[in-house]
């Protein structure tokens, strides 16, 4: 815990010290962390592999940006309207995919992506097919607070997610309900034979993930200042699921590392090689061949010892 409010402390002093262009880096890397440690409650906690969770992170950046396009809500409540509506869409792609197990509720969750990245590319009229949605405005807040359409200000937006989004989670992993889906990720047979509903938890834990993960979407378009259907392509969900088990699945903290580490490695590799991916693959089998429990589980490691 001692770590977690010196890595606040950090983040919140960050626009004092740093560059405009390296806030740019930090903010982008923030919203990626809450996208993958919202996966994280379902790899992770539950053992519910997704390939699909870019559908999440697509329809809040979609939901949000047409929304400050063409309504006049604030853009918190632009943001928080998306996340809800990703949540309440989740509750219904759980339903369906956890008729499956394993693999095929992975495949599931894939072909659901897919079919979301179908729907943004022909609804031309909605998502601007695949031109998206441009210009996506950072409109100021309740009662005319224009803090958000500054670069700093935004940032301490997207840290307040961050932080607030952490301490929801990491109070539900601790809570009888996080140990109901401890118990379905060892053995769901087990769980089931003491009574428990274990779809309805899964179900339930979906429509949780959607609902950060939309959030995340929803904080990127107004950053970002477009969305388009990149962000709803299944190798983005990929590359989520990436940063899940590079930074530690199963621990909240791990995620957030491992998006952070992506995007410096991308940023690094991609100054000097446009095959960036080739060596972050390599770099990828490594950690799972010698270090499965993540940058998270090295660090630690290296405290104890």
């Amino acid at each position: 815990m001692r770590a977690v409010v010196c890595a606040a402390i950090v983040l919140a002093i960050a626009p004092f010290g740093l560059p405009l262009f390296a806030m740019t880096l930090l903010t982008e890397a923030l919203i990626l962390g809450l996208l993958a440690m919202s996966l994280d409650l379902m790899v992770g906690y539950t053992r519910l592999i997704s390939f699909g969770h870019a559908a999440a992170y697509g329809l809040g950046a979609y939901t949000s940006g047409y929304l400050l396009l063409h309504t006049s809500l604030p853009l918190p409540f632009a943001v928080l309207a998306a996340s809800a509506l990703a949540g309440a869409v989740a509750i219904g792609v759980a339903w369906v995919c956890t008729l499956a197990t394993g693999i095929s509720f992975s495949m599931l969750t894939l072909a659901f992506a897919q079919l979301l990245y179908a729907v943004a590319f022909k609804w031309t009229s909605v998502t601007g097919a695949s031109d998206g949605l441009a210009g996506i405005p950072r409109r100021a807040g309740p009662f005319g607070i224009t803090m958000f359409q500054t670069k700093d200000g935004y940032y301490y937006l997207v840290l307040f997610c961050l932080l607030g989004a952490y301490a929801f989670c990491r109070s539900l992993v601790r809570s009888p309900f996080g140990a109901v889906l401890r118990g379905i990720r060892e053995n769901e047979a087990k769980t089931l034979s003491l009574g428990y509903n274990t779809r309805l938890y899964k179900i339930a834990v979906v429509a949780v993930s959607f609902a950060l993960g939309g959030l995340a979407g929803a904080l990127y378009s107004p950053f970002a200042g477009f969305a388009n259907t990149d962000l709803l392509f299944w190798l983005f969900s990929g590359q989520v699921l990436i940063m899940v088990i590079v930074g530690g699945q199963g621990t909240l903290h791990g995620p957030i590392l491992g998006a952070a580490f992506f995007m410096l490695l991308e940023h690094v590799l991609s100054l000097y090689t446009e095959s960036w991916a080739l060596f972050f693959g390599l770099i990828f089998i490594g950690f799972v061949m010698f270090a499965p429990e993540g940058i998270w589980g090295l660090l630690t490691r290296r405290v104890r010892a």
